[in-house]
């Protein structure tokens, strides 16, 4: 007994000393945690919780947050009562008594734990969440927890209370990037937090447990019926009456709906990466000033969004004379899908490519009225066709392009060299490889959106390269310039006359050729692109020194019936520019662009409908390239699109088809002009075919 009685002393005795060593450990390691603690200004800087990044439009409205977002800073005194009330009740009640840790919370928590089998409740005091949130992370450890225990006691010796409250409430996570409750008010109320009342301070206080279940924005019932419990745990400590209580109305309190990003972020996404070859890194908040513009941009999805096919997606970008991207579209929706395809797809451009093959053809000396052959070809056993399955015989290259002739192309290919048409296009910022194959002419090669709009830009900026660009100045929260965009010296691409007879080919195709549906009642120069199969539809163009360029089509390449750049793409474009140029003063082009003397045949870019009048085949533009009266459909929808048979053929009415096929002309043989007309010029020689055929030759692996 004696000996049971000794050993039971000895462990008495031990555990007496093990306490005594670790309390005297904590105390040591509480005043270590006291000396190394920050000061409490130096806590009131709250850079360390990362980076916030406003992104402004050209305007000065905000698109879009990114990072936290912090608001002001509120003193104890400037932090409402029923604010305060309201975090003591629902998160730490014996806040005012304890010294850091409350062994009273911790009883329950366990008792809890062993009732339910898991931890239901939390034991963590409001000092506890801020070290925590400070210095910790949210790693569900032991050790964590000592630590945690460790550094609230020590924050208890260095602070005071009201030093505690108001770090945790300006510091603390209250979910859509918001910490603090200045920022959680104005991102939920639309105001700042210094005059909270009692329902809103509910709301706030309750989102600590779950900002994400219980955000406002998110699902506001379940934050407002959240409000009700913490009103409850007021009235049960006492910190607000019943009556108080019950005269708040959750349904009543007024939630901010948040902006909708969707395509902006398409913008956003592309803009912001710029930032780390434009400023140092710094962890200061900071304001991007964009170019994009919030009416443009509105009117990009609406157009993309109205005339895109069934199952296909659309991309859009719009240029200004400078470059500034003044609206981009990457796709349907960002929701569903954030792939940019304005910037990072790579697509066939069809016809559109036509545009290196006839700057080219312009910069060898060729003349837009100069005559050529539209005849079979063959070009190392490649034997391109026509859509219409005839051959004009001798045209302008003006009607050629309007046209979109694939064999004229081809024998342009031929005769400037291929490589030199490739090393155009480079020259006009494609980015992507360029292989030299012949069909390279007709857009066999891969290209990006936003680089075709860079192209075309610099044509109508009259032979100048336009580089786009998104960011015009970055500023910190504080206003201090951290960069201002200048102008880029001029880089001259092509001589002056060089892009004004582009543009003269470019406003006929736009006026009587495959692009009559992009008319917008002022001058347009653009061109349509259509690949094999009906796979892409693009059109590109500008006016009144906006460049914009539409693609359309799928994301796994698959067919698309009825889809050609003259058809929706081009119907997207005339619903963007009508309204992003609505305030632009009309711009004549350089050039005058006669009328031409021939009528539009179908190609593989325009397909008759029988829905359109004769009217809205009319000219919108006279010999002047003045407008005419207002372009149908200004006020209206988009014209219904070509009617398509399964096989993906048109199926013109009797009107389109006389029209297409005038009595006078005969399709099977070279044509025959009326006798009114000037007889045509002669064929340039340069693209006449050689006294003898070739043999064919295989293409080169």
């Amino acid at each position: 007994m004696a000996a049971k009685r000794s050993t039971l002393m000895t462990i008495v005795k031990g555990l007496i000393y093990a306490g005594i060593i670790g309390l005297l450990a904590l105390i040591v390691a509480v005043a270590v945690a006291v000396a190394y603690l920050p000061s409490y200004g130096t806590l009131t800087k709250r850079s360390d919780l990362g980076q916030m990044i406003r992104v402004r439009a050209a305007d000065g409205t905000v698109l879009v947050s990114l990072g936290p977002s912090f608001g002001k800073w509120l003193s104890y005194d400037q932090i409402p009562l029923e604010m305060r009330a309201a975090m003591i009740a629902v998160e730490d009640k014996r806040f005012r008594s304890h010294l850091g840790v409350d062994p009273i919370g911790i009883a329950r928590s366990v008792k809890v734990r062993i009732q339910s089998g898991h931890f239901s409740q939390g034991g963590s005091t409001i000092t506890q969440q801020l070290a925590r949130n400070i210095f910790l992370t949210n790693n569900r450890t032991f050790v964590r927890k000592i630590k945690e225990a460790i550094l609230a006691l020590a924050i208890e010796r260095k602070f005071t209370k009201d030093q505690i409250l108001e770090l945790y409430l300006n510091r603390v996570y209250f979910g859509g990037g918001a910490y603090g409750i200045d920022a959680a008010s104005r991102r939920f109320f639309g105001h700042g937090a210094d005059h909270l009342s009692l329902g809103e301070a509910a709301i706030i206080a309750g989102l600590v447990k779950a900002p994400s279940n219980y955000s406002p924005s998110a699902d506001a019932e379940a934050a407002r019926s959240r409000s009700a419990v913490v009103l409850k745990s007021m009235v049960d400590n006492g910190f607000i009456t019943p009556s108080a209580a019950a005269e708040v109305d959750p349904a009543a309190i007024r939630i901010q709906q948040t902006t909708k990003e969707n395509s902006v972020r398409y913008f956003t996404d592309w803009a912001l990466p710029q930032l780390d070859t434009l400023i140092d890194d710094s962890g200061d908040p900071i304001d991007v000033w964009t170019t994009l513009d919030p009416r443009m941009q509105g009117a990009a999805d609406v157009a993309i969004a109205r005339n895109a096919p069934a199952g296909a997606q659309g991309a859009l970008v719009a240029i200004d004379r400078d470059g500034a991207v003044r609206a981009m579209v990457g796709g349907r929706d960002y929701v569903d899908s954030i792939y940019n395809r304005a910037t990072q797809a790579v697509r066939q451009p069809g016809s559109a490519f036509k545009l290196f093959v006839y700057l080219t053809a312009l910069e060898s000396g060729m003349k837009p009225t100069d005559m050529v052959v539209d005849e079979p070809v063959t070009i190392d056993g490649w034997s391109p066709r026509n859509s219409s399955r005839t051959n004009l015989g001798p045209v302008s290259l003006r009607e050629a392009f309007s046209r979109s002739i694939n064999t004229i192309s081809a024998k342009i290919g031929e005769q400037v060299g291929f490589g030199t048409i490739a090393d155009m296009a480079r020259r006009f910022g494609i980015s992507t490889p360029i292989s030299t194959f012949p069909s390279m002419v007709l857009g066999s090669n891969e290209v990006r959106v936003i680089d075709m709009a860079r192209a075309f830009a610099a044509v109508g900026n009259k032979g100048v390269a336009v580089a786009p660009y998104a960011i015009r100045k970055v500023v910190t929260a504080d206003g201090r310039l951290l960069y201002q965009r200048e102008s880029d010296e001029e880089r001259v691409l092509v001589a002056p006359w060089v892009a004004a007879e582009m543009t003269d080919l470019l406003q006929s195709a736009v006026l009587s050729g495959t692009g009559r549906a992009a008319q917008i009642g002022r001058p347009v120069a653009g061109k349509t692109g259509t690949t094999s199969s009906n796979k892409d539809g693009w059109f590109i163009g500008f006016s009144s020194g906006l460049t914009t360029a539409v693609w359309m089509g799928r994301d796994d390449a698959r067919p698309i019936a009825g889809l050609q750049g003259g058809t929706a793409p081009a119907r997207a474009f005339h619903d963007f520019m009508i309204v992003a140029v609505a305030n632009r003063p009309v711009e004549q082009f350089d050039t005058q662009v006669p009328l031409p003397d021939w009528q539009l045949t179908p190609d593989e870019e325009y397909v008759g409908d029988s829905n359109y009048d004769a009217n809205a085949m009319a000219p919108l533009v006279d010999e002047n390239g003045m407008p005419i009266g207002t372009p149908p459909g200004a006020d209206q929808a988009s014209p219904p699109g070509a009617q398509v048979n399964p096989d993906g053929t048109g199926d013109p009415s009797q009107q389109d088809l006389d029209r297409a096929f005038p009595p006078w002309r005969d399709v099977t043989r070279y044509p025959q002009r009326q006798q009114q007309q000037p007889p045509p010029r002669q064929p340039d020689p340069r693209l006449a075919p050689p006294p003898q055929a070739a043999e064919p030759r295989p293409l080169s692996p």
